[in-house]
């Protein structure tokens, strides 16, 4: 029997989860998208196209695929319907490709004046949310109040909408909340009439069976392991599990049916919106490592933070995840400078240590490791054996320190700029 494929990120996030997963894609036949919903943004680019996808597999884009959106996965009819209508235009039919789990569940206009609600009254205390919904959705999930795909198809629909809906209105008076959601409403109902378009399945049965009839399967995560409810910076964290793990419970696969875990990082760190960063910068360099780099949401358009490349919390993150093999993404935004650093241990209060800690704020200090810079354009370069010398200094201490290979380098937003080691 087949086992399945992960693909997640490493960081916080934004590390190139989408250009990878189009990459990978023509070596399997089933991509499915394990949790999180519309505030996370995969970017593609080929054939002089650029797209973002925010529910919908990246998968999508090779012909023939299978694309599932798992039960792990919270969705926005509206923003889905939004997506899916774009990349029509663009002559992908998403209708004879795109599954959706029954047990996904929904993100219903109250949501989003539940996030603004919630988010205004942490005051100075505030997380950072996109305000899509995605918080007070999983809230609902986990307290047995959400809403599911397969509630659209019941008979007791017009019931289950206006239950949720008044349970949500108690809460935003109780917090003095003033909305209007009329117009958000009316665009929500017309928008599940166009979800109802896409096939609804069980999609822990559709993806073991996949497995059972030979098919290979690639789960897709969103956000990265530091943003993970349980392990990642707690509380600037999403709501659902990021790590390989959420494979098992936001796909319905068992543990033993994993494979291959690809762990995607960047040659430098990035973040959004709030929350802890051991190696952010503040100086003129991590001003060029976002200019060079394009460091703005894909979704949302907000500024990243920028700063050296976190061994310490990269080697955490590989040992969550059981990762087997890395993908170093954007080496090119370092081509030309003079001096790369890598923080590779952290001193805590006067004392060294390696190890990621349970909490990151306060009298926290990286520690680095130099590296001569490369000071060429990678982007030429379509093999290892291509690349300055400098560079494979880089990118073998980095696999050194962490005892897994880089397979996959990226030098460049297009398909074709990724190396291949074998």
């Amino acid at each position: 029997m087949k086992k399945v494929d992960v693909i997640l990120g490493l960081q916080w996030g934004d590390e190139g989860k989408g250009k990878v997963v189009d990459v990978l894609t023509p070596r399997y036949d089933v991509v499915a998208r394990f949790q999180g919903g519309p505030n996370a943004g995969h970017t593609l680019e080929f054939c002089g196209e650029k797209y973002v996808l925010r529910s919908i597999p990246s998968g999508i884009f090779q012909g023939g695929k299978t694309n599932i959106i798992g039960n792990g996965v919270v969705i926005d009819a509206i923003l889905f319907r939004a997506e899916a209508e774009e990349l029509a235009k663009s002559g992908h039919d998403l209708t004879r490709q795109l599954f959706i789990s029954k047990k996904a569940h929904l993100i219903l206009p109250t949501h989003r004046m539940l996030d603004a609600a919630y988010e205004a009254a942490k005051g100075s205390g505030k997380i950072g949310t996109t305000g899509k919904g995605i918080g007070p959705t999983y809230t609902d999930k986990v307290s047995r109040n959400g809403m599911r795909v397969g509630d659209l198809l019941s008979p007791d629909f017009p019931e289950i909408y206006p239950r949720a809906k008044a349970r949500h209105e108690s809460i935003l008076q109780s917090l003095g909340f003033q909305y209007d959601i009329a117009e958000l409403e009316r665009q929500w109902f017309e928008a599940v009439e166009f979800l109802k378009r896409f096939w609804f399945v069980d999609s822990e049965y559709f993806i073991n069976d996949s497995l059972a009839e030979g098919r290979s399967v690639l789960a897709e995560g969103a956000q990265g392991t530091l943003l993970d409810v349980d392990f990642g910076s707690y509380p600037f964290v999403t709501s659902s599990n990021t790590v390989c793990a959420g494979v098992c419970t936001g796909l319905g696969i068992a543990p033993n049916r994993i494979g291959e875990v690809y762990g995607i990082f960047k040659a430098y760190c990035t973040r959004v919106g709030a929350g802890p960063f051991p190696t952010e910068l503040f100086d003129q360099t991590g001003d060029r490592l976002c200019s060079i780099g394009h460091e703005f949401g894909a979704v949302t358009g907000r500024k990243r933070r920028c700063g050296w490349l976190d061994l310490v919390a990269l080697k955490y993150s590989i040992m969550i995840n059981g990762v087997t093999q890395l993908i170093m993404m954007k080496s090119d935004v370092m081509n030309d400078f003079d001096t790369i650093r890598v923080a590779t241990a952290y001193e805590i209060d006067g004392s060294r240590t390696s190890e990621f800690p349970y909490s990151i704020d306060g009298d926290l200090k990286p520690l680095y490791t130099d590296f001569e810079g490369w000071k060429c354009d990678l982007r030429g370069c379509r093999s290892y054996d291509e690349f300055p010398a400098a560079f494979r200094r880089y990118v073998e201490f980095i696999e050194r320190e962490t005892g897994v290979p880089v397979r996959i380098i990226s030098v460049g937003p297009d398909r074709d700029e990724t190396i291949i080691r074998n």
